[in-house]
């Protein structure tokens, strides 16, 4: 808000000559500064080695000499009272710093009208996370941790921002699964608008891992499996997932009549769900389990899905069609804390169930096994078993699948085999086959 006294009273070309000079310029900013702050126009304000023609204009403005020194004083009150008398500025000093330089923005004003410009840009984060309880606790830290501000230069911008954005979320997760770019022109009226870097899509994904349970990461394959687990297809070829013995379609009932792994791409779990769904889905971490399996059960081995490390767009895509079709997932992966960290983030996209992955089997491997490496890093919390990694603390000890291999395969064993056949393929190992071949 700029506020002033009327500048018709003044006389400004008397007011130019006598305070408007270069060399009162000092006075002229240090008062101006005054008002901004709302401080009052009174005391001393002083000039640290001024020149003489300083001197001599401070002297020609007060009709005094000021007094003398290392630097010049000149009192506010005294500048007001020649203004008044002389009738240059009946109003005073605040009203011919006005004439001189403009209108005075009150920095207090202006603080509190930008806290309401930026209160009313939030207004969509509001109403989202009205409309969507899920994202309530994101809406609420958004506004606290900057990044909106980070992202948008001012209030006006950041409201444009959060109003696309809240569009965006309000249409996720898509279903079925469609491209990034499509959705974004339908959405947005741009192709590019959820492209890397722009500051839409920066939000968009900060509020996808709120409302998907995605958890946080970097780089390109990260953000593509991020955008994918709110049904935003970025890459569908280059996200998979390895698989045994599943069925549905010609391709893998062909693969599983042989009893080999084979590689489902994100695009055809997107566009050909499968359609029928198994009783029941072993979920392992590693593909030497798939391998194994393949090797020692060939075709009679129940179905297997890999995570290959954490979960792809493609890995979470089969096993929310496989759950919602009633399959009961049984998971198991390693016993460290990054693959309790890999294990917790499926548990917040699709439910599972511990498949010898709790504390007591952890602690039978542990103590049946020999040179086990030790175990490093920041510890992690197990929801599915709170003992679980008090018991890994204790023990010390990494416990690959490869450890427990034996105990999976026979987990794995058609029945009336007790899971000590092994088949193995001429050459050695078994090798995945993909839905092309």
């Amino acid at each position: 808000m700029s506020t002033g006294p009327p500048e018709e009273a003044v006389d400004l070309g008397r007011l130019r000559r006598l305070l408007g000079t270069p060399d009162l310029a000092w006075l002229v900013e240090r008062t101006r500064r005054r008002m901004e702050r709302e401080q009052p126009l009174t005391g001393s304000v002083s000039l640290d080695r001024p020149t003489e023609a300083q001197r001599l204009a401070a002297e020609r403005l007060l009709g005094r000499a000021p007094r003398g020194g290392r630097s010049l004083s000149v009192r506010l009150d005294a500048v007001d009272a020649v203004l008044r008398r002389s009738g240059i500025s009946p109003a005073g000093l605040a009203t011919a710093v006005t004439a001189l330089t403009g209108p005075v923005t009150r920095l207090g004003q202006a603080r509190r009208d930008a806290s309401r410009a930026w209160e009313q840009a939030y207004e969509p984060l509001h109403a989202l996370g009205g409309d969507l309880p899920r994202l309530r606790a994101w809406t609420d830290r958004l506004r606290a941790d900057g990044l909106v501000r980070r992202l948008a230069r001012d209030p006006a911008a950041a409201r444009t921002l959060l109003d696309s954005a809240a569009r965006v979320l309000r249409e996720l997760p898509a279903d079925p699964a469609v491209s990034l770019p499509a959705f974004a022109a339908r959405v947005t009226g741009s192709a590019h608008a959820l492209d890397d870097g722009t500051p839409l899509a920066t939000l968009t994904l900060s509020g996808i891992r709120a409302l998907t349970g995605f958890p946080d990461g970097s780089g390109a394959e990260w953000r593509r499996d991020a955008w994918a687990s709110a049904g935003l297809l970025r890459d569908e070829l280059s996200s998979t997932v390895l698989t045994l013995n599943l069925r549905g379609t010609p391709a893998l009932d062909w693969a599983a009549g042989q009893g080999e792994p084979c590689v489902l791409t994100l695009r055809q779990l997107a566009r050909a769900p499968l359609p029928t769904a198994p009783p029941v889905v072993h979920v392992c971490e590693n593909p030497a389990v798939v391998a194994a399996a393949a090797d020692a059960h060939g075709p009679g081995c129940p179905p297997l899905v890999c995570l290959q490390g954490q979960p792809s767009a493609a890995a979470v895509t089969l096993l929310r069609h496989l759950h919602a079709g009633g399959t009961t997932l049984l998971y198991h992966g390693d016993f460290d804390w990054g693959g309790i960290r890999i294990a917790a983030a499926l548990l917040r996209r699709v439910p599972w169930r511990p498949w010898r992955y709790e504390a007591g089997d952890y602690v039978a491997v542990a103590g049946t096994a020999r040179s086990l490496p030790p175990l490093a890093g920041a510890p992690a919390e197990a929801p599915w078993d709170p003992a679980l990694a008090p018991a890994m603390a204790e023990a010390g000890v990494r416990v690959e699948e490869e450890a427990a291999l034996g105990l999976l395969l026979g987990d794995l064993a058609p029945e009336g085999r007790g899971g000590r056949g092994v088949r193995r393929r001429a050459g050695g190992g078994s090798r995945a086959v993909t839905l092309e071949e």
